[in-house]
């Protein structure tokens, strides 16, 4: 059974930061991409920044120059520092992996698990 279990929200002012991080853990053989997605209420999951195994990074426009994923894969990790936070980034944060892994049987399955989301208030 995989689990991605996220950590690191809270509340903070305007113009403040904070680190998210994600751990996976199960019967893993690798993990391909890992990113992070935000949800706020009423609206869809955007995605917030995303890393290939290798260090390739992707980031949403809105967080261009003020977030930064990062990954041990060695840890089955994935951070994102938030800085300059704004008021409009708050929402629930979830993280999310391509993983291969092996069942009960020894079978090698490929999924991708998203963690259970980390609320992150901006707000003075």
């Amino acid at each position: 059974q995989v689990q991605l279990v996220e950590s690191g929200g809270g509340l903070v002012p305007p113009g403040g930061s904070l680190r998210l991080s994600c751990t996976a853990s199960g019967s893993i053989v690798r993990i391909d991409d890992m990113g992070w997605y935000r949800q706020a209420p009423g609206k869809a999951r955007d995605m917030v920044a995303t890393s290939t195994s290798a260090g390739m990074t992707k980031y949403a426009d809105f967080v261009k120059g003020r977030f930064t994923i990062s990954r041990d894969n060695a840890q089955k990790t994935v951070y994102l520092a938030m800085n300059s936070l704004k008021p409009e980034d708050t929402a629930v944060y979830y993280c999310n992996g391509d993983v291969i892994g092996i069942n009960d049987g020894g079978e090698y399955v490929v999924g991708k698990y998203w963690g259970q989301g980390t609320q992150v208030t901006v707000s003075s």
